[in-house]
Protein backbone atom coordinates (compact mmCIF):
# COMPACT_ATOMS: atom_id res chain seq x y z
CA UNK A 1 0.00 0.00 0.00
CA UNK A 2 2.54 2.12 0.04
CA UNK A 3 2.10 3.45 -3.56
CA UNK A 4 -1.16 4.32 -1.70
CA UNK A 5 0.82 7.06 0.65
CA UNK A 6 2.77 8.17 -1.50
CA UNK A 7 0.04 10.09 -3.00
CA UNK A 8 -0.97 13.54 -2.45
CA UNK A 9 -4.02 13.79 -0.19
CA UNK A 10 -7.29 14.27 -1.57
CA UNK A 11 -6.19 12.70 -4.83
CA UNK A 12 -8.43 9.39 -4.39
CA UNK A 13 -11.36 11.20 -3.42
CA UNK A 14 -10.91 13.80 -6.37
CA UNK A 15 -9.68 10.93 -9.16
CA UNK A 16 -13.29 9.37 -8.89
CA UNK A 17 -16.42 10.27 -8.90
CA UNK A 18 -18.23 10.70 -5.50
CA UNK A 19 -21.16 7.50 -6.38
CA UNK A 20 -17.80 5.45 -6.93
CA UNK A 21 -16.59 5.67 -3.36
CA UNK A 22 -17.09 2.96 -0.99
CA UNK A 23 -18.34 4.80 1.97
CA UNK A 24 -20.38 6.64 -0.26
CA UNK A 25 -22.50 3.90 -1.64
CA UNK A 26 -22.85 1.78 1.63
CA UNK A 27 -23.86 4.73 3.46
CA UNK A 28 -26.74 5.74 0.77
CA UNK A 29 -27.75 1.39 0.73
CA UNK A 30 -28.14 1.43 4.74
CA UNK A 31 -30.26 4.35 4.27
CA UNK A 32 -32.17 3.02 1.57
CA UNK A 33 -32.45 -0.35 3.32
CA UNK A 34 -33.98 1.51 6.25
CA UNK A 35 -36.57 3.20 4.32
CA UNK A 36 -37.25 0.00 2.38
CA UNK A 37 -37.75 -1.94 5.70
CA UNK A 38 -40.33 0.39 7.26
CA UNK A 39 -41.92 1.10 4.26
CA UNK A 40 -42.56 -2.23 2.87
CA UNK A 41 -42.17 -4.74 5.79
CA UNK A 42 -43.98 -7.70 4.57
CA UNK A 43 -41.88 -7.29 1.18
CA UNK A 44 -38.19 -7.40 3.07
CA UNK A 45 -39.28 -10.84 4.07
CA UNK A 46 -41.75 -12.19 1.38
CA UNK A 47 -41.30 -11.42 -2.17
CA UNK A 48 -43.45 -12.04 -5.16
CA UNK A 49 -42.35 -11.27 -8.92
CA UNK A 50 -44.96 -12.04 -11.11
CA UNK A 51 -42.80 -11.64 -14.67
CA UNK A 52 -40.73 -14.16 -13.43
CA UNK A 53 -43.20 -16.58 -11.38
CA UNK A 54 -40.68 -15.60 -8.17
CA UNK A 55 -42.81 -16.42 -4.79
CA UNK A 56 -40.10 -15.78 -1.84
CA UNK A 57 -42.05 -17.28 1.15
CA UNK A 58 -41.24 -15.56 4.44
CA UNK A 59 -39.14 -18.19 5.69
CA UNK A 60 -36.93 -17.35 2.86
CA UNK A 61 -36.29 -13.98 4.30
CA UNK A 62 -34.43 -12.70 0.90
CA UNK A 63 -32.95 -9.18 2.89
CA UNK A 64 -31.46 -11.10 5.35
CA UNK A 65 -29.97 -13.67 3.06
CA UNK A 66 -28.04 -10.55 0.90
CA UNK A 67 -26.84 -9.29 4.47
CA UNK A 68 -25.56 -12.69 5.65
CA UNK A 69 -24.38 -14.06 2.36
CA UNK A 70 -22.08 -10.99 2.25
CA UNK A 71 -20.80 -11.69 5.62
CA UNK A 72 -20.12 -14.74 4.56
CA UNK A 73 -18.13 -13.89 1.65
CA UNK A 74 -15.72 -11.88 3.82
CA UNK A 75 -15.40 -14.81 6.55
CA UNK A 76 -14.15 -16.98 3.80
CA UNK A 77 -11.10 -15.29 3.27
CA UNK A 78 -10.65 -14.06 7.10
CA UNK A 79 -8.68 -17.23 8.17
CA UNK A 80 -6.71 -17.20 5.16
CA UNK A 81 -5.66 -13.51 6.00
CA UNK A 82 -4.95 -14.28 9.29
CA UNK A 83 -2.50 -16.99 8.89
CA UNK A 84 -1.04 -15.89 5.85
CA UNK A 85 -0.56 -12.08 7.85
CA UNK A 86 0.84 -13.95 10.90
CA UNK A 87 3.55 -16.05 9.13
CA UNK A 88 4.80 -13.70 6.93
CA UNK A 89 4.95 -11.49 9.77
CA UNK A 90 6.71 -13.93 11.86
CA UNK A 91 8.69 -15.82 9.76
CA UNK A 92 10.55 -12.16 8.73
CA UNK A 93 11.47 -11.73 12.89
CA UNK A 94 14.92 -12.41 13.69
CA UNK A 95 14.27 -12.11 17.68
CA UNK A 96 12.07 -15.12 18.41
CA UNK A 97 11.17 -13.32 21.60
CA UNK A 98 9.70 -10.45 20.30
CA UNK A 99 6.80 -12.68 19.40
CA UNK A 100 6.13 -13.49 22.95
CA UNK A 101 6.88 -9.45 23.69
CA UNK A 102 4.07 -8.29 21.38
CA UNK A 103 1.59 -10.60 23.12
CA UNK A 104 2.29 -9.74 26.88
CA UNK A 105 1.80 -6.14 25.65
CA UNK A 106 -1.11 -6.30 23.60
CA UNK A 107 -2.88 -9.00 26.65
CA UNK A 108 -1.88 -6.31 29.20
CA UNK A 109 -3.18 -3.13 27.25
CA UNK A 110 -6.09 -5.05 26.43
CA UNK A 111 -6.98 -5.87 30.18
CA UNK A 112 -6.18 -2.43 31.35
CA UNK A 113 -8.93 -0.93 28.70
CA UNK A 114 -11.33 -3.42 28.95
CA UNK A 115 -11.57 -2.47 32.73
CA UNK A 116 -12.12 1.28 31.78
CA UNK A 117 -14.56 0.06 29.16
CA UNK A 118 -16.72 -2.04 32.22
CA UNK A 119 -16.23 0.86 34.75
CA UNK A 120 -17.66 3.88 32.44
CA UNK A 121 -20.89 1.42 31.93
CA UNK A 122 -21.05 1.33 35.45
CA UNK A 123 -20.67 4.66 35.96
CA UNK A 124 -22.90 5.82 33.55
CA UNK A 125 -25.61 3.11 34.26
CA UNK A 126 -25.58 4.66 38.15
CA UNK A 127 -25.80 8.60 36.99
CA UNK A 128 -28.60 8.08 34.72
CA UNK A 129 -30.95 4.89 36.50
CA UNK A 130 -32.15 4.25 32.89
CA UNK A 131 -33.88 1.36 34.03
CA UNK A 132 -35.64 2.69 36.76
CA UNK A 133 -39.43 3.25 36.02
CA UNK A 134 -39.46 0.39 33.65
CA UNK A 135 -42.46 -2.26 33.84
CA UNK A 136 -41.51 -5.12 35.36
CA UNK A 137 -43.76 -6.84 33.57
CA UNK A 138 -42.18 -6.56 30.43
CA UNK A 139 -39.56 -9.27 31.51
CA UNK A 140 -42.47 -11.52 30.92
CA UNK A 141 -42.89 -10.22 26.99
CA UNK A 142 -39.89 -11.88 25.43
CA UNK A 143 -39.17 -14.68 23.84
CA UNK A 144 -38.42 -17.51 26.67
CA UNK A 145 -37.80 -20.32 24.83
CA UNK A 146 -34.42 -18.07 23.50
CA UNK A 147 -33.49 -16.84 26.81
CA UNK A 148 -33.52 -20.05 28.46
CA UNK A 149 -30.77 -20.67 25.48
CA UNK A 150 -28.76 -18.40 26.06
CA UNK A 151 -28.72 -19.12 29.60
CA UNK A 152 -27.87 -23.23 28.86
CA UNK A 153 -24.76 -21.63 26.95
CA UNK A 154 -24.10 -19.71 29.63
CA UNK A 155 -24.09 -21.88 32.55
CA UNK A 156 -22.10 -24.28 30.28
CA UNK A 157 -19.06 -21.98 30.01
CA UNK A 158 -16.19 -22.79 31.70
CA UNK A 159 -12.15 -21.04 31.49
CA UNK A 160 -10.61 -24.54 31.35
CA UNK A 161 -13.04 -25.57 28.10
CA UNK A 162 -12.10 -22.00 26.49
CA UNK A 163 -8.10 -22.84 26.79
CA UNK A 164 -8.44 -26.14 25.18
CA UNK A 165 -11.03 -24.45 22.22
CA UNK A 166 -7.93 -22.72 21.40
CA UNK A 167 -5.88 -25.98 20.77
CA UNK A 168 -7.81 -27.64 17.19
CA UNK A 169 -8.78 -31.00 16.66
CA UNK A 170 -7.36 -30.75 13.48
CA UNK A 171 -5.37 -27.94 11.37
CA UNK A 172 -8.09 -27.86 8.37
CA UNK A 173 -10.90 -28.41 11.22
CA UNK A 174 -9.63 -24.81 12.27
CA UNK A 175 -9.95 -23.46 9.31
CA UNK A 176 -12.83 -25.16 7.90
CA UNK A 177 -15.17 -23.53 11.49
CA UNK A 178 -13.28 -20.55 10.98
CA UNK A 179 -12.15 -19.79 14.57
CA UNK A 180 -9.63 -16.88 14.95
CA UNK A 181 -7.54 -18.57 17.91
CA UNK A 182 -7.12 -21.76 16.49
CA UNK A 183 -5.90 -20.32 13.15
CA UNK A 184 -4.17 -17.89 15.66
CA UNK A 185 -2.21 -20.58 17.09
CA UNK A 186 -0.99 -22.58 14.14
CA UNK A 187 -0.15 -19.60 12.27
CA UNK A 188 2.74 -18.60 15.08
CA UNK A 189 3.70 -22.01 15.43
CA UNK A 190 4.19 -22.54 11.64
CA UNK A 191 6.03 -18.97 10.93
CA UNK A 192 8.18 -20.22 13.80
CA UNK A 193 9.31 -23.10 11.63
CA UNK A 194 9.62 -21.53 9.09
CA UNK A 195 11.98 -19.03 11.03
CA UNK A 196 14.08 -22.30 12.20
CA UNK A 197 14.63 -23.90 8.74
CA UNK A 198 16.44 -20.67 7.81
CA UNK A 199 17.78 -20.06 4.47
CA UNK A 200 15.50 -23.36 3.36
CA UNK A 201 12.49 -21.62 4.68
CA UNK A 202 12.56 -18.79 2.16
CA UNK A 203 10.71 -20.07 -0.45
CA UNK A 204 7.49 -21.01 1.33
CA UNK A 205 8.02 -17.39 3.18
CA UNK A 206 8.03 -16.43 -0.73
CA UNK A 207 5.28 -18.16 -1.81
CA UNK A 208 3.22 -17.27 1.66
CA UNK A 209 3.89 -13.00 0.86
CA UNK A 210 2.46 -13.98 -2.74
CA UNK A 211 -0.62 -15.93 -1.55
CA UNK A 212 -1.26 -12.96 1.00
CA UNK A 213 -1.63 -10.45 -2.16
CA UNK A 214 -3.96 -12.84 -3.98
CA UNK A 215 -6.00 -13.11 -0.99
CA UNK A 216 -6.47 -9.31 -0.60
CA UNK A 217 -7.02 -9.21 -4.54
CA UNK A 218 -9.81 -11.06 -3.51
CA UNK A 219 -11.57 -8.93 -0.63
CA UNK A 220 -11.05 -5.83 -3.02
CA UNK A 221 -13.43 -7.88 -5.48
CA UNK A 222 -15.53 -8.70 -2.61
CA UNK A 223 -15.94 -5.73 -1.35
CA UNK A 224 -17.60 -4.40 -3.77
CA UNK A 225 -20.94 -5.99 -3.00
CA UNK A 226 -20.85 -4.14 0.34
CA UNK A 227 -23.67 -1.82 -0.50
CA UNK A 228 -26.20 -4.71 -1.50
CA UNK A 229 -25.08 -6.33 1.59
CA UNK A 230 -25.59 -3.27 3.73
CA UNK A 231 -28.75 -2.76 2.29
CA UNK A 232 -30.46 -6.38 2.57
CA UNK A 233 -29.07 -6.43 6.13
CA UNK A 234 -30.73 -3.00 7.20
CA UNK A 235 -33.76 -3.62 5.43
CA UNK A 236 -34.49 -7.15 6.76
CA UNK A 237 -33.60 -5.52 10.75
CA UNK A 238 -35.97 -2.64 10.15
CA UNK A 239 -38.89 -5.07 8.40
CA UNK A 240 -38.53 -7.46 10.76
CA UNK A 241 -38.42 -5.64 14.35
CA UNK A 242 -39.75 -2.66 13.22
CA UNK A 243 -39.47 0.93 14.64
CA UNK A 244 -41.84 0.11 17.75
CA UNK A 245 -38.97 -1.74 19.21
CA UNK A 246 -36.60 0.49 18.79
CA UNK A 247 -38.66 3.46 20.77
CA UNK A 248 -40.08 1.17 23.27
CA UNK A 249 -36.41 1.31 25.01
CA UNK A 250 -35.33 4.12 23.41
CA UNK A 251 -33.56 5.34 26.77
CA UNK A 252 -31.51 2.17 27.00
CA UNK A 253 -30.12 2.47 23.51
CA UNK A 254 -29.45 6.04 23.29
CA UNK A 255 -27.81 5.87 26.91
CA UNK A 256 -25.88 2.25 25.61
CA UNK A 257 -24.82 4.42 22.34
CA UNK A 258 -24.09 7.88 24.02
CA UNK A 259 -21.70 5.62 26.34
CA UNK A 260 -20.17 3.92 23.96
CA UNK A 261 -19.34 7.19 22.20
CA UNK A 262 -17.99 9.04 25.15
CA UNK A 263 -15.47 5.47 25.61
CA UNK A 264 -14.61 6.17 22.30
CA UNK A 265 -13.85 9.74 22.18
CA UNK A 266 -12.61 10.14 25.95
CA UNK A 267 -10.87 6.74 26.62
CA UNK A 268 -9.50 6.00 22.91
CA UNK A 269 -9.12 9.88 22.16
CA UNK A 270 -6.92 10.34 24.80
CA UNK A 271 -5.00 6.92 24.38
CA UNK A 272 -4.87 7.70 20.65
CA UNK A 273 -3.52 11.68 21.48
CA UNK A 274 -0.68 9.99 24.07
CA UNK A 275 0.53 7.74 21.09
CA UNK A 276 0.45 10.91 18.50
CA UNK A 277 -2.77 10.78 16.33
CA UNK A 278 -5.89 11.73 16.79
CA UNK A 279 -8.86 9.94 17.03
CA UNK A 280 -11.30 11.33 14.54
CA UNK A 281 -9.26 11.25 11.48
CA UNK A 282 -8.46 7.32 12.75
CA UNK A 283 -12.39 6.80 12.88
CA UNK A 284 -12.27 8.79 9.18
CA UNK A 285 -9.71 6.94 7.76
CA UNK A 286 -11.81 4.02 8.72
CA UNK A 287 -15.28 4.95 7.32
CA UNK A 288 -16.09 2.12 5.08
CA UNK A 289 -15.54 -0.13 7.21
CA UNK A 290 -17.70 1.04 10.23
CA UNK A 291 -20.60 1.56 7.71
CA UNK A 292 -20.18 -2.19 6.61
CA UNK A 293 -20.00 -3.36 10.28
CA UNK A 294 -23.04 -0.27 10.99
CA UNK A 295 -24.78 -2.20 8.00
CA UNK A 296 -23.77 -5.82 9.10
CA UNK A 297 -23.98 -5.74 12.94
CA UNK A 298 -20.62 -7.87 12.47
CA UNK A 299 -17.26 -6.44 13.34
CA UNK A 300 -15.68 -9.69 11.20
CA UNK A 301 -16.79 -8.23 8.24
CA UNK A 302 -14.47 -5.18 8.53
CA UNK A 303 -11.43 -7.79 9.39
CA UNK A 304 -9.42 -8.25 6.37
CA UNK A 305 -10.29 -4.36 5.23
CA UNK A 306 -8.76 -3.07 9.13
CA UNK A 307 -5.39 -5.42 8.59
CA UNK A 308 -4.71 -3.73 5.33
CA UNK A 309 -5.30 -0.19 6.02
CA UNK A 310 -3.34 -1.02 9.75
CA UNK A 311 -0.31 -1.63 7.49
CA UNK A 312 -1.06 1.17 5.50
CA UNK A 313 -0.77 3.22 8.39
CA UNK A 314 2.88 1.97 9.42
CA UNK A 315 2.11 -0.21 11.79
CA UNK A 316 4.34 -3.50 10.91
CA UNK A 317 2.80 -6.90 9.50
CA UNK A 318 3.54 -8.82 12.79
CA UNK A 319 1.77 -6.67 14.69
CA UNK A 320 -0.74 -6.21 12.96
CA UNK A 321 -1.10 -10.17 12.41
CA UNK A 322 -1.09 -11.04 16.38
CA UNK A 323 -2.76 -7.87 18.14
CA UNK A 324 -6.12 -7.90 15.65
CA UNK A 325 -7.13 -11.52 15.95
CA UNK A 326 -6.52 -11.58 19.38
CA UNK A 327 -8.22 -8.14 20.17
CA UNK A 328 -11.37 -10.13 18.76
CA UNK A 329 -11.35 -12.33 21.34
CA UNK A 330 -9.85 -9.94 24.29
CA UNK A 331 -10.26 -6.63 23.32
CA UNK A 332 -14.02 -6.23 23.23
CA UNK A 333 -14.96 -3.03 24.65
CA UNK A 334 -18.23 -2.46 23.29
CA UNK A 335 -19.16 -5.68 24.90
CA UNK A 336 -18.21 -4.60 27.96
CA UNK A 337 -19.35 -1.47 28.53
CA UNK A 338 -22.60 -3.11 27.36
CA UNK A 339 -22.30 -5.99 30.03
CA UNK A 340 -22.04 -3.40 32.69
CA UNK A 341 -24.86 -0.96 31.51
CA UNK A 342 -27.44 -3.64 30.83
CA UNK A 343 -26.82 -5.12 34.08
CA UNK A 344 -27.84 -2.18 35.91
CA UNK A 345 -30.56 -1.75 33.23
CA UNK A 346 -31.99 -4.61 34.23
CA UNK A 347 -31.40 -4.58 37.91
CA UNK A 348 -33.23 -1.27 38.17
CA UNK A 349 -36.04 -2.21 35.92
CA UNK A 350 -36.97 -4.98 38.61
CA UNK A 351 -36.19 -3.47 40.73
CA UNK A 352 -33.34 -5.44 42.20
CA UNK A 353 -31.06 -3.31 44.43
CA UNK A 354 -27.11 -3.68 44.02
CA UNK A 355 -24.58 -3.29 46.45
CA UNK A 356 -21.38 -1.46 46.19
CA UNK A 357 -19.98 -5.40 46.66
CA UNK A 358 -22.28 -6.63 43.83
CA UNK A 359 -21.38 -4.00 41.34
CA UNK A 360 -17.65 -4.75 42.10
CA UNK A 361 -18.21 -8.47 41.49
CA UNK A 362 -19.88 -7.55 38.23
CA UNK A 363 -16.28 -6.03 36.82
CA UNK A 364 -14.13 -9.17 37.85
CA UNK A 365 -17.13 -11.58 36.59
CA UNK A 366 -17.56 -9.68 33.15
CA UNK A 367 -14.06 -9.69 32.70
CA UNK A 368 -13.78 -13.33 32.44
CA UNK A 369 -17.23 -14.22 30.93
CA UNK A 370 -16.71 -11.52 28.40
CA UNK A 371 -13.80 -13.48 27.12
CA UNK A 372 -15.32 -17.15 27.56
CA UNK A 373 -17.83 -16.50 24.86
CA UNK A 374 -15.61 -15.14 22.18
CA UNK A 375 -16.35 -16.47 19.00
CA UNK A 376 -19.75 -17.98 19.98
CA UNK A 377 -22.80 -16.47 18.17
CA UNK A 378 -24.49 -14.10 20.46
CA UNK A 379 -21.42 -13.64 22.43
CA UNK A 380 -23.13 -10.58 23.45
CA UNK A 381 -26.19 -11.98 25.28
CA UNK A 382 -24.19 -14.97 26.00
CA UNK A 383 -21.85 -13.40 28.23
CA UNK A 384 -24.94 -11.05 29.86
CA UNK A 385 -26.43 -14.08 30.81
CA UNK A 386 -23.32 -15.64 32.30
CA UNK A 387 -22.54 -11.98 34.89
CA UNK A 388 -26.36 -11.82 35.26
CA UNK A 389 -25.99 -15.68 37.02
CA UNK A 390 -22.92 -14.98 38.86
CA UNK A 391 -23.98 -11.46 40.80
CA UNK A 392 -27.72 -12.30 41.27
CA UNK A 393 -29.61 -14.87 39.29
CA UNK A 394 -32.65 -12.72 40.38
CA UNK A 395 -31.58 -10.76 37.35
CA UNK A 396 -31.97 -13.62 34.69
CA UNK A 397 -35.33 -13.33 33.85
CA UNK A 398 -34.78 -9.71 33.31
CA UNK A 399 -32.86 -11.02 30.00
CA UNK A 400 -36.37 -10.43 28.09
CA UNK A 401 -36.32 -6.90 28.28
CA UNK A 402 -33.72 -6.07 26.41
CA UNK A 403 -33.93 -9.13 23.96
CA UNK A 404 -35.95 -7.55 21.62
CA UNK A 405 -34.02 -4.73 21.36
CA UNK A 406 -30.83 -6.52 21.45
CA UNK A 407 -30.47 -6.21 17.48
CA UNK A 408 -30.30 -2.68 17.40
CA UNK A 409 -27.37 -2.60 20.39
CA UNK A 410 -25.24 -5.25 18.53
CA UNK A 411 -24.21 -2.94 16.10
CA UNK A 412 -22.83 -0.45 18.67
CA UNK A 413 -21.00 -3.11 20.38
CA UNK A 414 -19.16 -4.35 16.91
CA UNK A 415 -18.01 -0.39 16.19
CA UNK A 416 -16.70 0.15 19.19
CA UNK A 417 -14.84 -3.29 19.35
CA UNK A 418 -13.63 -2.64 15.74
CA UNK A 419 -12.62 1.00 16.77
CA UNK A 420 -10.91 -0.14 19.98
CA UNK A 421 -8.94 -2.67 18.06
CA UNK A 422 -7.49 -0.52 15.82
CA UNK A 423 -6.54 1.64 18.07
CA UNK A 424 -4.63 -1.09 20.08
CA UNK A 425 -3.04 -2.20 17.03
CA UNK A 426 -1.23 1.00 16.63
CA UNK A 427 -0.39 1.50 20.30
CA UNK A 428 1.47 -1.72 20.08
CA UNK A 429 3.11 -1.16 17.37
CA UNK A 430 4.39 2.49 18.50
CA UNK A 431 5.36 0.38 22.05
CA UNK A 432 7.43 -1.86 19.72
CA UNK A 433 8.77 1.05 18.15
CA UNK A 434 7.53 -0.85 14.74
CA UNK A 435 5.45 2.63 13.81
CA UNK A 436 6.37 4.62 10.48
CA UNK A 437 5.24 7.63 12.00
CA UNK A 438 5.63 9.33 8.77
CA UNK A 439 3.19 6.70 7.04
CA UNK A 440 0.90 7.32 10.00
CA UNK A 441 0.51 11.06 9.56
CA UNK A 442 0.23 10.79 5.47
CA UNK A 443 -2.01 7.57 5.88
CA UNK A 444 -4.52 9.58 8.16
CA UNK A 445 -5.21 12.41 5.76
CA UNK A 446 -6.13 9.94 2.82
CA UNK A 447 -9.07 8.27 1.45
CA UNK A 448 -8.27 4.30 0.68
CA UNK A 449 -10.91 2.26 -1.63
CA UNK A 450 -10.13 -1.52 -1.13
CA UNK A 451 -12.28 -1.80 -4.18
CA UNK A 452 -9.90 -0.31 -6.14
CA UNK A 453 -7.07 -2.71 -7.44
CA UNK A 454 -4.16 -0.47 -7.97
CA UNK A 455 -4.03 -0.32 -4.25
CA UNK A 456 -4.46 -4.12 -3.75
CA UNK A 457 -2.08 -4.52 -5.62
CA UNK A 458 -0.10 -2.47 -3.48
CA UNK A 459 -1.21 -4.49 -0.14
Amino acid sequence: MAAVMEANPGQAAIAKPFYKVLYIQVLFAIVLGGLFGATFPDAAHALHIPVLNWNLSATSDWTKALGDGFVKLIKMVITPIIFCTVVAGISHIEDTAKVGRVGIKALLYFEVVSTFALAIGLLIGNLLHPGTGFSADAASAGDTASIANFTKQATEMKPVDFVLNIIPDSVIGAFAKGDILQVLLFAILFGFAIQFMGEKGRGIRDGIDTLSHAIFGVIGLVMRLAPIGAFGAMAYTIGKYGTASVVKLLYLIGTFYATALIFVIVVLGIIAAVSGFSIFKFIRYIKEEILIVLGTSSSESALPGMMAKLEGLGCSKPVVGLVIPTGYSFNLDGTNIYMTLATLFIAQALNVPLSFTEQLTILGVAMLTSKGASGVSGSGFITLAATLGVVNPALVPGMAIVFGIDKFMSECRALTNLIGNGVATIVVSAWEGELDRMKLASGLNRNVDLTDMSVVEEI
